[in-house]
């Protein structure tokens, strides 16, 4: 036997005597702990304190009478649910949310379909495209409104003198009828870009085979589109109604740096009047029951929505 050999035979002897470590879930937790609680223990103690914390505790104040500031808290019962019913404001401003959040879910899913539809063809420039319809859901809040708020002021009416188009010409924010739909207007165009990537998501997912197997059967472009491509593309719309539901119920700060709330309290959207209440008013608890009543509200339409979109879902 050469030496190589006898150094390979060597080797591969003290390979088998070596015992094998066994993997030991426990053993792994146990040494690992500390290292995992270091990366999580600081995120979970800030969402703790953020968000589950005051979620609670405005359970508490929602029966009480609290100003926000008093170290003195007298439990009140329901009687702040009582005074909801006779709040003109509270449910004028729950009409318009739901309204807005009709027109605004609406426009905002089905053009954003639209363009997601048009976006996956093969086209010239569609990536210069897609960035540009994506480009205003990065601006967003304050920034947005207080720049289409200089539009709706300035720079329409300069358009509408120039041109004598009537459109340019009508007060936006002036008027409850036309500052509803400058806000429609404005939150359309700031989430379409964000929709159309999450539709062009969930159409690039969808089979060539199934079309092309379609097509083959004769199915002409509206029949591929109702009876094969929308079906295929329910988890997405199902997920794109949710996200746009809560997010349409959300609006606070476009509406804040675009009307405030006026002319009159007309387009003040329920954010708006619970945070009135709550921080502008000195109503704490009143403001706590107000934003149950909405948490409840949003919980009941979401929940109708998945149920019902969920049930038309099919598996490809």
């Amino acid at each position: 036997m050469t030496a190589a050999a006898k150094k390979r035979a060597v080797i591969s002897s003290g390979r088998a005597e070596r015992p094998r470590e066994s993997f030991s879930p426990k053993k792994h937790w146990g040494k690992n702990l500390l290292v995992e609680l270091g990366f999580l223990g600081i995120i979970l103690l800030c969402f703790l304190t953020v968000k589950i914390l005051p979620f609670l505790l405005s359970f508490g104040y929602a029966f009480t009478d609290w100003n926000g500031i008093s170290s003195q808290i007298s439990f009140t019962g329901v009687d702040n649910y009582v005074q909801m019913l006779a709040d003109k404001d509270f449910w004028n401003s729950l009409w318009f949310t739901l309204r807005f959040c009709g027109c605004s879910i609406l426009l905002t899913n089905v053009l954003g379909f639209f363009l997601a539809f048009c976006l996956n063809k093969p086209l010239r420039m569609r990536g210069i495209l897609r960035a540009g319809f994506y480009i205003p859901n990065v601006l967003g809040g304050l920034v947005l409104g207080f720049i289409w708020q200089f539009i709706f002021t300035k720079v329409f009416p300069a358009i509408g003198k120039a041109t004598g188009i009537g459109f340019f010409n009508l007060m936006w924010l002036g008027t409850p009828a036309t500052s509803f739909w400058g806000l429609v207007m404005v939150d359309v165009w700031c989430s379409l870009g964000y929709y159309m990537l999450l539709y062009l998501a969930g159409l690039s997912a969808i089979p060539s085979d199934c079309l092309e197997a379609a097509h083959i059967d004769g199915a002409g472009g509206w029949q591929t589109l109702t009876k094969v491509t929308l079906p295929l593309l329910m988890p997405t719309i199902t997920r794109c109604l949710f996200l746009s539901i809560t997010s349409s119920f959300r609006v606070y700060t476009l509406n804040m740096s675009l009307t405030n709330g006026g002319p009159y309290l007309s387009s003040e959207a329920i954010t708006m009047n619970i945070y009135r209440t709550a921080f502008t008013e000195n109503q704490m608890g009143y403001g706590s029951a107000k934003s149950l009543v909405f948490m409840l509200i949003v919980v009941a339409i979401t929940g109708i929505q998945v149920a019902l979109t969920s049930r038309k879902e099919v598996s490809m």
